[in-house]
């Protein structure tokens, strides 16, 4: 009986000492570099190499949970996830809850992306499909699709967006930059994609849950300092071999 009592005191002071961990939200719909997805796990990316590294810092283990863009805001809102990372305000309606936004880390450049190589006015484009992500927003093509000159073609991810365009599914297609050119590493020369205008730069950061059990402020501390040491971009040319993109300077009144 002592032996018993015993080992169940050591396993409630083990549960007691051990950290809660740190749960990020991963959008089934990135793709290398920004993420990749192993049997449905995260195991390396930009993305993967920055939450581990915020976790770890912070001293918490990391819990991903992989889940379609389209629910990650409600998981937040009923608490299930603590840190969303890979986020533009834009992005995000009516946040219920408590929330902090980190600074910006990144610069996400989002292109038109063709098999021809000629450029084009995105907003000069002739009524046609375009390839998109589902639940993706584009700040210059939304308008162009609520006024019914363009129409959207919605695959499940980046990577399935990029597949269809090859196919032949429609002419463009919106996609990360940095996809694009890891996408293009697997195709032959003549079959790769070409970068015919840029959409948007969007500068992402992180939005976290303020709550009596989330570290939120060591948490912000903490992406402020990975930014400004460098560490961020670091990650990034690892992934990309590129400079990350200069995040905007606020102009002066």
């Amino acid at each position: 009986m002592r032996v018993v009592l015993g080992a169940l005191w050591m396993m409630t002071t083990v549960c007691l000492a051990a950290p809660a961990p740190l749960r990020f939200s991963v959008s089934d719909s990135w793709a290398m570099p920004m993420l990749q997805l192993d049997h449905g796990r995260p195991t390396q990316g930009i993305m993967y190499d920055l939450m581990s590294s915020l976790a770890t810092q912070v001293g918490r283990p990391a819990q991903f949970q992989v889940l379609a863009r389209a629910r990650i805001a409600a998981a937040m809102a009923h608490g299930d996830i603590d840190v969303r990372c890979y986020v533009a305000p834009s992005w995000v309606d009516n946040l219920s809850g408590d929330y902090a936004w980190s600074v910006p880390l990144m610069v996400q450049r989002n292109m038109l992306v063709s098999t021809d190589n000629r450029p084009v006015q995105v907003l000069k484009l002739t009524p046609q499909s375009i390839g998109t992500v589902l639940s993706y927003r584009y700040a210059v093509l939304d308008p162009l699709f609520a006024s019914g000159q363009l129409t959207r073609d919605d695959a499940r991810s980046e990577e399935q967006v990029l597949h269809k365009l090859v196919a032949g599914r429609y002419t463009y297609a919106a996609s990360n930059e940095w996809i694009v050119d890891r996408f293009n590493q697997h195709l032959p020369v003549r079959h790769r994609l070409h970068k015919v205008a840029v959409i948007e730069e969007q500068e992402l950061g992180c939005i976290v849950r303020n709550d009596p059990n989330v570290p939120t402020q060591q948490i912000l501390r903490t992406l402020l300092r990975m930014k400004m040491s460098g560490e961020i971009d670091d990650i990034i040319k690892l992934y990309t071999g590129e400079e990350a993109v200069p995040l905007r300077t606020p102009a002066k009144n």
